[in-house]
């Protein structure tokens, strides 16, 4: 069984940690942030979509929204599968 509340934490502090980085990479070396940006989607051009200039109130929405939803997401995941465990018949229970 998973804690739900642990599971939850350790992805969106996983997540905001990958943000920053991300966001340290594209502003100390723009060529490997976009390489790395554009290999995630198969080499389409999506760095382009990106603005240029990030605004303090931007940076900082992005981050607690990106927090906030991984933090949702794992929860909801987490209880899910709980859930789920619990039902699973006793005989076919990998455990």
């Amino acid at each position: 069984m998973l804690n739900p509340m642990a599971f939850a934490n350790s992805l969106a502090a996983l997540s905001g940690v990958c943000y920053l980085l991300l966001y340290v990479l594209a502003v100390v070396w723009r060529e490997a942030f976009q390489f790395l940006f554009n290999a995630q989607f198969l080499g389409a051009d999506v760095a382009s979509l990106l603005p240029r200039q990030l605004t303090y109130g931007a940076f900082v929405g992005t981050l607690l929204v990106l927090i906030a939803t991984a933090w949702a997401f794992a929860f909801i995941w987490s209880s899910l599968y709980n859930r789920m465990a619990a039902l699973w018949p006793p005989s076919l229970n990998p455990r």
